[in-house]
């Protein structure tokens, strides 16, 4: 199981209609699009797929799909939110077949404590028939999973592993250096990832992994071969791009970029717009400037 969630994951956005339909051909052409550039897993319904403003039936209709078009590829699927006993039912009820892990986000907007999210991650680790992976990710969540908090919860046996997005390479190096041997520190931020390889992460989930999955995947099968100068070049490929990405909102910025390249279109849902005229512009102008 730990070996298959190793190298890049790539955090799916999910296309949609100019009706706010999903857009379920180009949700294909994503997929082979990611496939062929050599990630190594997908993840569906995270916080890039723009989880939170799709219903459950259309969550559903997009995992099936792409449980029939991974191509054999692990599957890690995207349950979480700040009602621990909601998640729970929401797992209880699923349909986990063909599902390698969860990722669940740590409890948003109510910050709870670090006892409560300990207890928040107990309560779903134990309700899940599939391995846990917890997600960090302060910027969003409006709280931070402390590093002694992730070394306590990576001694329940449900519990595999951490996307960390704190941004913290200290807080980082003590959850590597104190969790259980087989923990995976698992990079949430795209930028960092060599960085955190560096000292013991063993890949990273990534956004920009959806438009260049080949240059991606490259970079950081170079970091886990210890190769870091290399793969530090490859990365700084990504240095003006990667701030255009989050400028107003993700995926309003990867989704420009899978536009360019002809794979789907931009769209997003609101609370969402689609990027302006000017980051359009300077989008393009990075994407030109990286071929």
């Amino acid at each position: 199981m730990l070996s298959k969630l190793t190298g890049t994951g790539v955090a799916l956005i999910t296309p949609f209609k100019e009706d706010n339909t999903v857009d379920f051909d180009g949700l294909k052409r994503l997929l082979n699009h990611v496939i062929q550039g050599g990630v190594n897993y997908l993840v569906v319904n995270g916080t890039t797929a723009e989880s939170v403003t799709t219903t459950q039936e259309e969550r559903w209709e997009i995992l099936s799909l792409i449980l029939q078009e991974s191509k054999g590829l692990p599957i890690v699927y995207g349950i979480g939110g700040n009602n621990t006993s909601d998640i729970v039912r929401r797992i209880e009820k699923a349909d986990l077949k063909g599902i390698h892990a969860i990722l669940s986000v740590s409890p948003y907007y109510n910050k709870p404590s670090q006892e409560g999210i300990y207890q928040h991650y107990k309560a779903i680790a134990e309700a899940s028939p599939v391995p846990i992976l917890l997600y960090n990710v302060p910027g969003r969540t409006g709280s931070n999973i402390q590093a002694k908090t992730t070394i306590r919860l990576s001694e329940l046996p449900n519990i595999i592993g951490i996307k960390e997005a704190s941004g913290d390479l200290l807080q980082t190096l003590e959850i590597i250096k104190y969790s259980k041997k087989d923990f995976l520190v698992i990079s949430g931020d795209d930028m960092l990832t060599v960085p955190m390889i560096s000292i013991g992460a063993q890949g990273v989930i990534s956004v920009l992994a959806n438009a260049f999955p080949q240059k991606f995947s490259e970079m950081v099968d170079l970091a886990l071969k210890n190769q870091f100068n290399k793969a530090a070049e490859n990365l700084k490929e990504f240095v003006e791009i990667n701030p255009l990405m989050y400028e107003e909102g993700n995926p309003v910025g990867i989704k420009q970029v899978l536009e360019l390249k002809g794979i789907c279109p931009s769209n997003v849902r609101l609370p969402l717009v689609k990027c302006s005229e000017g980051l359009a512009r300077r989008i393009q102008n990075a994407v030109e400037a990286m071929k």
